[in-house]
């Protein structure tokens, strides 16, 4: 499994888990679960966000990569080149897509 993915995994449960520790916080009026339970909420959210971001420079990267070769493809006539180049661009554009 991709580490990115993991880590997005992990930031949802750690998410839900402090939802779900925050809300019996409150139900059973224990200021401190609440409040341990909204950080571990916000832990959970920082670690998705973060994960996406890297998603997202990854994907600039094919992005780049990508039309560059098709560039390179270009200039010296090899189509098999263009495409996969193009195909590289595509995909990075969708795996920028992806992690808005």
């Amino acid at each position: 499994m991709d580490n990115n993915l993991k880590n997005r995994a992990s930031g949802a449960a750690k998410e839900l888990g402090g939802k779900i520790e925050k809300t019996v916080g409150k139900v059973i009026g224990n200021e401190q679960m609440q409040a341990e339970g909204k950080a571990k909420e916000m832990t959970g959210r920082a670690e998705q966000s973060m994960a996406k971001g890297q998603e997202r420079v990854k994907g600039a990267v094919e992005k780049v990569a990508g039309k560059v070769k098709h560039g390179v493809g270009k200039v010296l006539g090899n189509e098999q080149m263009q495409a996969e180049g193009k195909a590289k661009e595509i995909q990075g554009k969708a795996r920028q897509a992806i992690n808005d």
